[in-house]
């Protein structure tokens, strides 16, 4: 596959915000100590008395978030993923997700791609925590591309939202035309041996094991699942009636993510064939992206490892 254009999810969530921020002046950003990491410092350098630097008290600013709500304004807080999801979530769920208030929680450096920051920031368990909270939808886009149209259309949706985004850089491989909806997927290559269903960075390495796959006569569905919470029942469904075997990839925790979301709905409705590739209920450690992803089995080769074994 040709080379392609390579940019980090967190910086386009700081350039949707920048961008929607000139449109809706009730949107307002509030960040804990971080904003040259989560690229809240793109829309600070705009906007600066709409942006709000908590320090590093998270849960604070998430009831903070949740008082501008309350008085009418749309609040995107903002952290590391440990931070916002983890440290943060008794606030979360009663001050947020109790009143069901309109507070938008932009997480950055979610999954193992943290790298070099270690067990500690790498949080593979966000997922799991949101998608517990009743209410609260659950997004994790793939490119720039659909992470800037998910912070536009969390804008839109009422209610609350929790948007992950990475740290790594990721082909974008989504054209401008793409159409992003909350609780829609999309089908980016069809195929009727095995569905592979995927949110994330792990989006593009289910493609490149698509076209591996292809290679040794296996056909591939490819499905980009950017909605956790709520799943596009209908794509999971469909896939698995059609191919009779899923796959899902996800760089979180195997338990309560996207592969626990796809097999309570099939075990319920359609009962499938499932494999799940993840992290297997361990800590990460320190090291380069790239390698570690390789090392927890997130990659393109993995994935063709274990359809091809699904597949016999």
């Amino acid at each position: 596959m040709a080379e392609m254009k390579k940019v980090a999810t967190r910086d386009s969530y700081g350039n949707a915000l920048a961008a929607l921020g000139a449109e809706h002046p009730d949107l307002v950003v509030l960040d804990a100590d971080l904003a040259g990491a989560t690229k809240t410092g793109v829309f600070k350098k705009a906007f600066p008395d709409r942006h709000f630097d908590f320090g590093i008290a998270e849960g604070n600013m998430m009831t903070a978030a949740a008082g501008m709500a309350a008085a009418g304004l749309v609040p995107f807080a903002s952290s590391f993923a440990m931070f916002a999801a983890g440290r943060a979530f008794e606030q979360i769920r009663n001050s947020v997700g109790y009143p069901n208030l309109n507070v938008k929680i932009g997480a950055t450096h979610g999954g193992i791609s943290v790298g070099e920051d270690g067990a500690s920031h790498q949080c593979c368990e966000d997922f799991a925590l949101m998608r517990s909270i009743p209410g609260m939808t659950v997004i994790c886009p793939a490119d720039d591309i659909e992470a800037k149209a998910a912070v536009k259309a969390a804008y839109e949706h009422q209610g609350p939202v929790y948007l992950r985004f990475g740290r790594l850089a990721v082909p974008v491989f989504h054209s401008e035309d793409y159409q992003f909806v909350i609780g829609k997927g999309e089908v980016v290559r069809d195929g009727k041996d095995v569905a592979i269903i995927a949110n994330g960075l792990m989006v593009y390495e289910a493609i490149q094991a698509g076209e591996l796959l292809a290679e040794a006569g296996i056909s591939a569905r490819i499905i980009n699942m950017p909605t956790i919470k709520p799943l596009d029942e209908e794509l999971v469904l469909a896939a698995a009636k059609d191919c009779g075997k899923v796959i899902t990839c996800e760089e979180h925790s195997i338990i309560g993510g996207l592969g626990e979301a796809v097999c309570s709905l099939l075990s319920e409705k359609l009962p499938t064939v499932v494999r799940r590739i993840g992290v297997n209920d361990e800590y990460g450690h320190s090291g380069p992206a790239a390698a570690l992803l390789k090392q927890f089995g997130l990659s393109a080769e993995h994935i063709v490892e274990v359809a091809k074994d699904l597949c016999k």
